[in-house]
């Protein structure tokens, strides 16, 4: 969230960042419950002290103060008492009203986001190798749902029947190649440095409020009510929440993290979109990179950069044409600051697809996780990153699709090679 102190300093500022980012936020009753909280609060400590000052008070012998009767203190300190208390019920009123609109103002974005309504305002800023259309092969290519039913990669009948819409088995190669993507992936970020983790999916209320998805994408998420967890669809949201309500050392920053995790969507507004296949799954595997960084602006930016570098080495080792893209304003998602999408190119769809996501959230995610760090001038709260490093099986559609031969196999990359243990998938 953001410091309410800025909003009040910058409220135009704030006010335009929601409409680019297509939120509404009802200011007028905010800045009303901002004002009710502080009063509230002013009045609260003030009978407090007045309260401490008659406590500590204890007339001298035959003074002429005006409380000399020690019967009168008692009753001025009961009724400061239940004025307190009374004001302290309505401030927690004021508070919880307060903190729900709160919740809902989203985060201001970097002055170089591009201002658009959805994906048609993004801008594309960096393109690596050569994508090849469908017309260019000197064969008919397939798209990755034939290639991995004739090589018996996968099984989405049984997968539909054993868990509905949206689910599949894996099988054979199949397995291997997406266990072999995300391992290598995951060596790759822990040589760098980074700390491994294999984060759980089962996760509280406050990692998803204090993420940014709720309350905005509530629909999205599979909550298990009974028990009063969530199930999480990314990394993220557990590894962004690893130190909440904690204070780190300026010195210990930055933490760098690498996490596994299945990750479950309940992908609610995607009715009617990637139907067929592996792109739009309920379920699926992802190698996350999380970065818990200090407050401090052109360093996050930095750290941001180095994230993306990390992804597209991930794709230029495999070889697969990509493309990165700045996201705008109305397609960026209500806590960034600023996002990159990287899309990989798939020749059956005559398009790039996102692989990967890469964000910047500045101190948003930590101040609702109350996150903090201790440094020479005072405790502040820490910036957050993250980024997805590789994600399956998606990236599988793009690995089989540009990878398939005339004869129907599919060369293994080979980074991949020693996992998968050959080089080429052929027909059994």
């Amino acid at each position: 969230m953001l410091d309410i102190k800025y909003i009040r300093e910058n409220l135009e500022i704030c006010k335009q960042a929601a409409k680019n980012k297509n939120r509404e936020v009802d200011w007028d009753k905010l800045l009303r419950l901002d004002e009710k909280r502080r009063e509230l609060i002013g009045k609260i400590e003030e009978r407090r002290a007045k309260r401490n000052e008659i406590s500590k008070f204890h007339p001298p012998a035959g003074g002429s103060n005006k409380i000399q009767n020690p019967n009168d203190q008692k009753e001025e300190g009961r009724k400061l008492r239940d004025e307190i208390k009374e004001l302290e019920e309505e401030l927690k009123t004021v508070e919880r009203d307060y903190n729900e609109l709160m919740l809902t103002v989203p985060n201001v974005p970097d002055p170089i986001v591009p201002i658009g309504k959805d994906a048609s305002g993004n801008k594309e800023v960096k393109k690596w190798g050569e994508p090849k259309s469908v017309s260019g092969w000197d064969f008919a290519p397939l798209d990755h749902i034939e290639l991995m039913k004739r090589l018996d990669l996968v099984d989405f009948d049984r997968g539909v029947k054993v868990g509905g819409f949206r689910t599949y088995f894996l099988k054979n190669e199949g397995v291997l190649l997406e266990m072999a993507v995300l391992t290598y992936t995951l060596q790759k970020l822990v040589k760098k440095g980074y700390i491994p983790l294999i984060a759980p999916s089962l996760v509280k209320d406050f990692t998803l409020v204090g993420n940014g998805q709720f309350p905005w994408g509530r629909e999205e998420v599979y909550a298990l009510e009974k028990d009063e967890v969530y199930l999480a669809g990314t990394a993220e949201v557990p590894v962004t929440a690893y130190y909440a309500d904690e204070i780190l050392l300026e010195k210990d920053l930055p933490k760098k993290f690498v996490a596994f995790s299945p990750c479950f969507r309940r992908e609610a507004g995607s009715y009617g979109k990637d139907t067929r296949g592996l792109y739009r799954l309920h379920q699926f595997n992802k190698i996350e990179q999380v970065i818990i960084n200090l407050n401090d602006y052109e360093s996050s930016i930095a750290c941001h950069e180095e994230l993306l570098q990390n992804s597209e080495e991930v794709l230029q080792d495999l070889k697969l044409p990509y493309r990165v893209m700045l996201m705008c304003t109305g397609d960026m998602g209500e806590p960034q600051v600023k996002k990159y999408d990287v899309e990989t190119w798939m020749p059956k769809r005559e398009a790039y697809g996102e692989t990967m996501s890469n964000s910047f959230m500045g101190e948003f995610q930590a101040r609702r996780l109350n996150i903090r760090y201790r440094a020479r001038d005072g405790v502040k709260f820490a910036h957050t990153l993250n980024n997805t490093a590789v994600a399956s099986p998606r990236i599988l559609i793009a690995i089989l699709e540009n990878y398939q031969q005339a004869d129907g196999s599919v060369l293994v990359p080979e980074v991949l090679r020693d996992f998968v243990g050959k080089e080429r998938i052929e027909e059994k």
